[in-house]
């Protein structure tokens, strides 16, 4: 499964493609965030993308839970968000 990292910068329209696009072709894909102001641009992504996806009958389920990651010797908590695809009627 693709990860895209997301950070406070982040900008959730292009963030959104990405997930919509990763969604299109592979049906699955993952976001993680570390801090409040990327899990809100990640958040903000995952709305954004949802409205990219639903003009071709698809829309997305997401899973959160967190994860610990090491990052330059130190470990720190992210929030996952596991996303899958699902086709409408």
């Amino acid at each position: 499964m693709e990860t895209l990292r997301v950070s406070g910068k982040s900008r959730p329209n292009a963030v959104a493609g990405a997930i919509a696009a990763l969604l299109r072709t592979k049906g699955e894909v993952e976001v993680q965030a570390i801090g409040p102001a990327a899990v809100n641009q990640a958040v903000k992504a995952i709305a954004i993308a949802r409205g990219y996806i639903q003009p071709e009958n698809l829309d997305l389920t997401t899973q959160p839970s967190f994860v610990k990651l090491e990052l330059e010797d130190e470990e720190r908590t992210a929030v996952r968000f596991a996303i899958t695809v699902v086709k409408t009627a």
